[in-house]
């Protein structure tokens, strides 16, 4: 069977989430006739809304913020804006209450952040001052680096560029590598900064003692500083679509509810895929596929088109930390005891970066965290059509083990995950809130739980409850991700490509992967049909 077209397919994208949609939009700019093919019954892979808590609460059932949405430079290339997505941003970008102490906020407002560090330890504010200047002198081309085909040639020679000296790019190799609890210390005195820098940390699965983690990180806060963490306007799914109407305006086609099951490879090329429903979807230059590199190594090749290597590289492959998530539907905004916090779209819960460090400790060690490191999502305050007014749209997400051996609080959780110890982590989260916001649980008017396994239930792709598709420390970043190589989408079989965030440069909403090998196919293409002229020409 054919795809559903005009004509015949030049490529087929395997998923419909962000990547698979940048790739496929980038695709049909190029004036390839597109497909893209997903299992679930709506598109949009880890970016989707849905009523899942109370009636007018539009809830996002996975991804929220997209701090580097704002800096993506294939968003811009795509001119979302101009096809009806509108970015809404927080008055804070980040808050990080504390118990009996001060607030550290996160602001677009460079002398706001400074004055609230400052209420931890004054001459704080100075120091992010400086990391701020520091920063803003390599951020340009070191986003590009990072956000662009591997290797950044480029960009890296104007991030070179901007160092000038060999000094210089000592110390950014030095920063590169040092852990977050390093640099804090040398740089600060007082828990805000600490406690800011390592919230934005453990949004991935370092640890504040971690070797690599402070480029992600200092990307993340920075960003925030001077961009904020946008989030669009009606919610997640509102990015997906303007993503699906921009490609179907130029002749693409998503079909839903057609989960593939094979990768079909003849003569060492991927030309067609298979589906559960039988169907088969010829592809007449590339597949691009949007899952994970052991979905795709694994599940969708047959085992003799995966080299030995490969095969072995996907038996190690490291996923990142599972998540637990909460979405509540509340009466009113969250009653936190400082009313500040009530401002930012994202709030961070720990007490210290000790705290973190003994959680971070506990995941590594397989034990449930006693008192979890909790990103809080406050989507009324940043966008008021997520709910009634007066009324509150909010979730919660932390990680747990992915292996349980034991619990460090007093629950004796074992990780099974089954209704009780699904419901009673989530109160374990919500005691952490009321803690700080007395009277958050009598605002609960509905709840919605997602666990690992359910995570998983509702997106293959978030293998046990992972988001990141794949760790983002060092050994499987760069050229490991996500095998040892040059860190490129493309695969040892010829027209294939991985378009996931298990492909450099990883997890995060911001469409690069999918971008890259959208970018390597028309590459490849554009050699073989050059290389077929050649021929041609030398035996005529």
């Amino acid at each position: 069977m054919t795809a559903p077209m005009n004509g015949s397919t030049d490529a087929i994208v395997i998923g419909s989430g962000p990547n698979g949609l940048a790739a496929a939009n980038v695709l049909a700019d190029a004036g390839w006739r597109v497909l893209v093919l997903e299992g679930a019954d709506a598109p949009g892979g880890a970016v989707r809304s849905a009523e899942i808590t109370a009636p007018g609460f539009t809830n996002d059932l996975f991804s929220s913020f997209y701090p580097l949405g704002a800096v993506s430079p294939v968003w811009e290339s795509l001119d979302l804006e101009g096809h009806g997505l509108r970015w809404l941003r927080a008055p804070l970008v980040l808050a990080n209450p504390t118990a009996g102490g001060p607030t550290a906020i996160l602001s677009t407002d460079l002398d706001e952040t400074a004055a609230s560090l400052d209420t931890f330890a004054p001459g704080d504010g100075d120091a992010w001052r400086l990391l701020h200047e520091e920063w803003s002198r390599i951020a340009s081309p070191l986003i590009d680096s990072l956000l662009t085909p591997f290797p950044p040639v480029r960009a890296g020679a104007r991030l070179m560029a901007k160092l000038g000296s060999p000094a210089a790019v000592l110390e950014f190799a030095r920063l590169a590598i040092i852990s977050l609890r390093r640099l804090t210390d040398e740089r600060f005195n007082g828990e805000g900064a600490r406690l800011l820098l390592a919230g934005n940390l453990l949004h991935t699965d370092f640890s504040p003692e971690s070797a690599g983690g402070m480029i992600p990180t200092l990307m993340l806060a920075m960003v925030g500083q001077d961009f904020g963490w946008p989030v669009p306007e009606g919610g997640a799914q509102v990015l997906t679509d303007t993503l699906v109407r921009r490609l179907e305006q130029r002749g693409g086609r998503v079909v839903c509810g057609q989960r593939v099951s094979e990768i079909v490879v003849a003569g060492g090329r991927a030309v067609a895929v298979r589906t559960t429903a039988g169907d088969e979807f010829d592809a007449g230059r590339a597949v691009l596929a949007d899952v994970s590199a052991p979905a795709l190594y694994r599940r969708l090749l047959a085992p003799e088109h995966v080299p030995a290597k490969v095969r072995t590289a996907m038996e190690r492959f490291h996923w990142d930390e599972p998540s637990m998530k909460v979405d509540w539907a509340l009466s009113s905004p969250i009653p936190w005891k400082d009313a500040e916090v009530g401002r930012a779209g994202t709030v961070h819960i720990g007490m210290s970066l000790d705290e973190l460090t003994r959680t971070s400790s506990e995941l590594t060690r397989g034990l449930v965290p006693k008192d979890p490191f909790m990103l809080i999502g406050q989507m009324t305050v940043t966008d008021p059509s997520r709910s009634p007014a007066g009324t509150e749209s909010a979730w919660a997400y932390c990680h747990v083990p992915r292996t349980t051996k034991g619990d460090a609080g007093p629950d004796g959780l074992t990780g099974r995950w089954d209704e009780r110890e699904v419901d009673l982590f989530a109160a374990r989260m919500e005691q952490r809130i009321e803690a700080l916001a007395p009277g958050f649980r009598d605002t609960i008017l509905a709840r919605h739980i997602y666990s690992p396994a359910s995570l998983e239930a509702v997106n293959p792709n978030l293998y046990g409850g992972a988001v990141g598709g794949g760790t983002a420390q060092l050994h499987q970043q760069l050229v490991f991700r996500p095998v040892p190589g040059l860190g490129r989408p493309e695969t040892p079989i010829k027209g294939l490509y991985l378009a996931s965030a298990s492909a450099h440069p990883g997890g995060g909403v911001h469409g690069v992967c999918g971008n890259n090998a959208a970018r390597a196919a028309i590459w490849h293409d554009r050699l073989t049909r050059i290389s077929a002229t050649a021929r041609r020409a030398i035996t005529t």
